[in-house]
């Protein structure tokens, strides 16, 4: 997330902080961080952990990639492709890859990029409902809601009970997005409160946030302005705190939409500034 070659990757060009370097640690607590940064109660930390394995190289990456630093986040999962040949890690990867490109607006993209996870999961419960949900995702962002619905009920029919409980909130949140492309709204709340409820079990703040931006656009959706925008002006506020720039910059663009606490200049602000953050870090949006 081998060896001195990896640890000692420069940083790229396009990321803005001169601190940006991978830190050292010792072995045995490097990969203990980095999956709490990834999955935990720290996924603002920045410098990350020099990676030593595979498996760290894709948590850093998907560390990264939640704060918006693309072109790190990309040059990690590259690193996994380059030392793995196969399997459910560089499916992960793959999988990951593809998230990155829909949160930038490129659906039609990623969904080759999830079919490749698929096919290389191997019967893998993690890595293959990962792909799947992710090409549930491709396929609503196209338009595809059919297509779209039919991977979530696979990807729920290959679950198990000792799957990672992350699978269970990111299908939660692709069932409340079919459901609001479909105007279905409280369909689409049922969801996420779910996926909230879920998340918190999880204890991870990355997806805690990510539940309650998904709700907040759900309450949107079902015609609940008011408790829409009291929930994405509190989740901003937590963007901040956690350095998690992508959902910034969409809360930023909801409330514009629905109006926000703050001003109407503060709100196009703060859009405008995560989109530019983003492409400093190597973010590359959609061309409409």
């Amino acid at each position: 997330m081998l060896g001195p070659l990896i640890a000692s990757r420069q940083m790229t060009a396009n990321d803005p902080d001169p601190d940006s370097r991978p830190i050292r640690s010792q072995p045995d607590t490097a990969l203990a961080v980095l999956r709490n940064a990834a999955f935990g109660d720290d996924p603002g930390r920045w410098p990350l952990h020099a990676a030593t394995t595979p498996e760290e190289l894709w948590l850093r990456a998907v560390v990264a990639g939640g704060q918006g630093r693309y072109s790190s986040a990309e040059a990690d999962l590259a690193g996994v492709r380059r030392l793995l040949h196969g399997g459910p890690l560089v499916s992960l990867a793959t999988s990951t890859g593809a998230s990155f490109l829909r949160q930038l607006g490129r659906h039609a993209e990623a969904r080759g990029w999830d079919g490749r996870a698929w096919a290389l999961a191997a019967g893998d419960v993690e890595a293959g409902v990962d792909a799947l949900i992710g090409l549930a995702a491709d396929a609503l962002g196209i338009g595809r809601f059919a297509a779209s619905a039919a991977a979530l009920r696979r990807a729920h029919d290959l679950l198990t009970d000792d799957a990672p409980p992350r699978l269970v909130v990111r299908l939660a949140w692709v069932s409340a997005e079919l459901a609001m492309a479909r105007g279905e709204g409280p369909t689409a709340v049922r969801h996420a409160e779910r996926a909230v409820e879920l998340a918190a079990a999880l204890r991870s703040s990355r997806h805690e946030l990510k539940s309650n931006v998904v709700l907040a656009a759900a309450l949107c959706s079902a015609g609940d302005i008011e408790s829409s925008r009291h929930l994405a002006d509190a989740a901003l506020q937590a963007t901040a705190r956690l350095g998690i720039v992508p959902l910034r910059w969409a809360l930023a663009c909801l409330l514009n939409d629905i109006g926000s606490a703050l001003s109407p200049g503060e709100v196009v602000t703060i859009r405008d500034e995560s989109a530019d953050i983003v492409r400093r870090r190597g973010g590359v949006w959609r061309v409409a």
